[in-house]
């Protein structure tokens, strides 16, 4: 049997879903989609969370047109607290964005109430080229790779 698959969105969950809509909109020229308000016995049953209500966005990632895949970007009404970010934290890590100027999306992240995790690196891979990339995070300490990939010289 063969199971037929295309990828569709990553979720990811904020403390304040319009204000890290605008980040991923300004820094990374994500497009709006479609708005979210969430709620029912549906959703309880699908989360395994009493009373769960959704309030979020969808934002078509760049690249990709029309019918690519988004960022959906969603808040619950009622949340723990987040764990501390960190790299080596076992589960989804990071979303990582190609770029043409690391250091100056490095800048826009910051100006946009992002940070660096560490700093700008430049390095060749072996068969792959060199690449300058940084991990940043947005305004919620979520991470995010913002990568310039350059061809291998031949040798």
């Amino acid at each position: 049997m063969t199971v037929r698959a295309r990828y569709v969105h990553t979720n990811l969950v904020a403390r304040d879903w319009r204000a890290l809509a605008a980040f991923y909109q300004r820094v990374f020229g994500c497009k709006p989609v479609a708005e979210r308000d969430l709620s029912g016995e549906w959703l309880d049953d699908a989360t395994s969370l009493h009373d769960a209500r959704i309030q979020g966005i969808h934002l078509r990632l760049p690249g990709y047109g029309d019918e690519g895949p988004t960022l959906e970007v969603f808040q619950y009404a009622d949340q723990p607290e987040p764990l501390p970010t960190a790299p080596n934290r076992p589960g989804f890590g990071h979303i990582a964005f190609a770029v043409d100027d690391v250091p100056t999306v490095c800048d826009e992240i910051i100006a946009a109430g992002g940070d660096l995790v560490g700093e700008i690196v430049t390095v060749e891979i072996l068969s792959a080229g060199q690449i300058v990339f940084a991990y940043a995070t947005d305004p919620e300490g979520n991470i995010i790779e913002v990568q310039q990939w350059s061809k291998q010289q031949s040798h």
